[in-house]
């Protein structure tokens, strides 16, 4: 018989093979109970059906899918920042989703609702009456000791009616196989955006595999609560903004990635202002009303009035906007108060007071040691706790964030941390170490386990509170860790629901009959108007300095051989490439170490490099506004300048690789982007910038002196070659090379040409004031265009280009000054026409 076995297992296919090793793998382990092997010993059902289906792929297959996953992840940006970093890391996506089935799913969904409900009962009796207090249910102390207590709430009525609006609660399986909470998230719960991009992202790899599980849809959730927000405003159509820190946020991309998902404007502190009763967004428009405002930022933070005085992430006079009802905010300020480990063992009595029943979800066995009795308990068996802060990630007088396991610490840190709870307990609490489940990951080849943590998010709507199917699962390195943070080297993966039943598909998108016909986006806060003129305008001088490079790098600029004596037309291209900051100097006989320099120096602001750094730190605060096609040009550009050339044909083909790739940017902008203030703003830092360049350009080749050597370059800047050839029979000449790189309305590389579309964006956008007369930048556009229209290419002297390259200078600052204001000139307009 044991022969037989072993002869069918050798006929066995080698998917079933691939199974039967993981399985035999996995029960080696220690007997931990984990998402692949229930407590039983045998494998999970739906684990089993994952298997079955992955294990019939060959390993090339795996491979490739995998590789494909880590593509996207690259070619779209998916990014975060570890705490304390100040560089973006790419999000580390397990290739293995955690799956969970429906029975189970329903059972931790129902404690997570509970939950929510519970905490939000409690929020509104700390604000309002403050009976739990009063009564005993809860110690002041517990309460007052967290700095998220804001008292300057204390009596303001939710506008909306919920002080939460949507929550997350960190659980893991515990030892006997149950859901265990580990923390509560109130504050602004991070991690729903990078969610969606595990979900996006692993469906797209696996997409048979996918549809097969039968995977519950994460869309009707966000579809459910971006209309419980939408119902919470006072108008039919209410405005709707989500209030980030800003670029430098650890997790702004996951901002800007629900933003654009959920159609809300991304804004920040500075976007916003307190005109009469309610919030607006400075606009290029002027004021615009806000209807409601969905956080990331703490509450602390949120007024620098009423709240802490050194923020600028705030928006001055919110909380009494609050007072008036004039704003919905979700999470109102103070509901971060609930986060604190002080508070959870409070939990149990506090839902059978107010709910009148058990807490469906336990948590994990917490002492305060603010309280006699469990500060003695803690204190008598120190060495079998985790000390966690009571109020914040940090153990006071301890320098690592999270907890301090006692039983590792010195005797001489065991007895200072003994001695700081006895004299301030309640600064800590102490919880019952416990073994988080492990889930199966991919690690050369083969499957691991690892321990994990499961975010689960619940969104507030009129129906009761509705629970996101799936989660952010974070998984950690190490087989043994009981606390795990991003920011100590862990990976995401994606969370399946899955059931055994086909389930519908489902969209964000409403229903056809349900949708109001509209052609304008909305609004343009004035720091994405502002960042839109400014990446056109750095994409712009970046392709004006790699035609400068392309031009010094081309054989026939090179000095005549067997002489020093650089050309001309050489020296200039250096002097202006030392004048525009990409070069530190010239040199008559090496013109290859200036281009090598100008191309990708990081030190010099005016190198190729620099300047590609500059957009796509200014694309990284548009995020929800670029396409991925658009990211994935630009991040692939900084790329390429980043690569180490060291010769000159491949600083000339990294350039002209580079100029294709700008090419096709400017292609994207001019197709796919909607024609609306967005657009128009992004096209006018291209016009006004590649303006001023080619009256510089024009300024140095074609004075009036020139030669034919520096007429042939400065056509080669402008890109006119082919249209002056086409037009002339002769070799360069002055008054023609002038006419067409300054005069010529029909040259879309002129400077009238870009004079005439700037006048015609400037003339489109809204007028602020109801005086009727032109406002500045229209002003000086239309005296330029004059100007150019009524000019003759003999009158085009140095110093002539030079008043129009200075008047071109004033239009770029009298742009940002009108349409970009801060602070008291963002005022409100009289009245407004033109696009929005």
């Amino acid at each position: 018989m044991a022969g037989q076995g072993n002869n069918q297992e050798s006929k066995a296919r080698p998917g079933q093979r691939r199974m039967a090793q993981w399985t035999r793998d996995y029960a080696r382990l220690p007997g931990i109970p984990d998402e692949y092997i229930g407590p039983d010993g045998a494998p999970r059902a739906a684990w089993s059906r994952f298997f079955d289906a992955f294990a019939a792929l060959s390993p090339v297959d795996i491979e490739r899918r995998f590789a494909s996953a880590d593509r996207h992840l690259r070619e779209a940006g998916v990014t975060y920042r570890a705490p304390g970093e100040t560089a973006d890391r790419l999000w580390p996506l397990s290739h293995l989703p955690l799956i969970i089935d429906e029975a189970d799913w329903q059972q931790l969904s129902t404690g997570i609702a509970q939950r929510a409900q519970l905490l939000e009962m409690v929020l509104r009796d700390l604000y309002g009456e403050g009976r739990l207090i009063a009564d005993g249910a809860v110690p002041a102390a517990a309460i007052a000791g967290s700095n998220e207590y804001l008292r300057a709430v204390c009596g303001v009525k939710p506008p909306g009616g919920r002080y939460l609006h949507f929550y997350a609660a960190d659980v893991g399986r515990g030892p006997d196989g149950r859901w265990w909470v580990l923390n509560d998230r109130t504050q602004a719960p991070s991690g729903a955006g990078y969610a969606l991009e595990n979900r996006l992202v692993l469906s797209r790899a696996f997409s048979n595999l996918y549809k097969s599980m039968n995977v519950e849809r994460v869309a009707p959730f966000f579809e459910a609560f971006r209309d419980s927000l939408r119902a919470s405003a006072d108008r039919d159509e209410p405005r709707i903004g989500l209030l980030t820190p800003g670029a430098f946020s650890e997790t702004f991309f996951e901002h800007a990635t629900l933003a654009r998902y959920l159609g809300f404007l991304l804004v920040e502190g500075d976007d916003l202002a307190v005109s009469g009763d309610r919030i607006h967004i400075r606009t290029v428009a002027g004021l615009k009303r806000l209807d409601v405002l969905l956080r990331r930022v703490d509450s602390n933070f949120l007024d620098p009035l009423e709240l802490d005085a050194s923020s600028h992430l705030g928006v001055p006079g919110l909380i009494d906007v609050l007072r008036k009802d004039g704003v919905v905010v979700a999470n109102m300020p103070g509901s971060g108060v609930l986060e604190a480990r002080a508070l959870l063992g409070f939990l149990p009595s506090l839902c059978r007071r107010l709910l009148s029943e058990n807490l469906i979800m336990p948590h994990i066995a917490t002492w305060w040691c603010g309280q006699k009795s469990a500060r003695e308990e803690v204190l008598s068996r120190l060495e079998d706790f985790a000390i966690e802060g009571a109020y914040g990630r940090a153990v006071p007088g301890f320098s690592r964030h999270g907890p301090v396991l006692a039983g590792e610490l010195s005797p001489a840190d065991r007895d200072r941390l003994r001695q700081a709870i006895t004299d301030r307990g309640i600064d800590y609490v102490g919880q019952e170490l416990v073994r988080l489940s492990t889930t199966p990951v991919w690690e050369q080849g083969r499957i691991t386990p690892r321990p994990f943590v499961l975010r689960v998010f619940a969104a507030a709507t009129p129906q009761g509170w509705t629970i996101l199917p799936g989660g952010f699962c974070r998984i950690a390195e190490q087989p043994d860790a009981r606390a795990v943070s991003m920011g100590d080297g862990a990976r995401s993966a994606d969370v399946w629901i899955v059931s055994d039943k086909a389930v519908s598909a489902s969209t964000l998108l409403p229903a056809a009959e349900a949708v109001r016909i509209r052609r304008i986006a909305g609004v343009v806060p004035s720091r994405a108007a502002d960042n839109l003129f400014w990446l056109g305008r750095y994409l712009e001088r970046a392709e004006a300095t790699l035609r400068l490079i392309r031009a010094l790098g081309t054989p026939m600029r090179d000095p005549v051989k067997g002489s020093s004596t650089a050309l001309p037309s050489v020296e200039r291209i250096q002097r202006l490439l030392v004048t525009w900051g990409a070069t530190s100097q010239a040199t008559r006989t090496n013109p290859a170490r200036v281009v090598a320099e100008a191309l990708q120096s990081p030190d010099k602001f005016g190198s190729a490099l620099s300047l590609a750094k500059s957009a796509q730190r200014t694309a990284s605060s548009l995020r929800e506004r670029l396409s991925p096609d658009a990211w994935q040009i630009i991040t692939e550009m900084v790329e390429r300048l980043a690569l180490q050339v060291d010769d000159d044909d491949s600083v000339v083909s990294a350039a002209e690789l580079t100029l294709q790739e700008l090419a096709s940017l400017a292609g994207l902008a001019q197709e796919n982007m909607n024609r609306a203030a967005g657009w128009r703003f992004l096209d006018m830092g291209r016009r006004v910038e590649r303006a001023i360049n080619t009256a510089r350009f024009a300024r140095q080749f074609a004075y009036d002196e020139a030669g034919e050597e520096d007429l042939d370059v400065l056509l080669t800047l402008v890109d006119c070659q082919i249209t002056y050839r086409s037009r002339y029979l002769v070799g360069p000449a002055l008054a023609p090379v002038r006419d067409l790189a300054v005069l010529d309305p029909y040259n879309p590389r002129s400077v009238a040409f870009q004079v005439a579309t700037l006048n015609d964006h400037i003339a489109a956008l809204p007028s602020l004031k109801e005086h009727g007369l032109i406002e500045r930048p229209q002003r000086l556009t239309v005296a330029l265009q004059a100007t150019l229209t009524t000019a003759e290419a003999a009158t085009l002297d140095v110093k002539t280009l030079f008043a129009l390259e200075q008047d071109l200078l004033n239009l770029a600052d009298a742009i940002g000054l009108h349409y970009f204001p801060h602070g008291p000139n963002a005022s409100r307009p009289e009245k407004l026409t033109g696009l929005a």
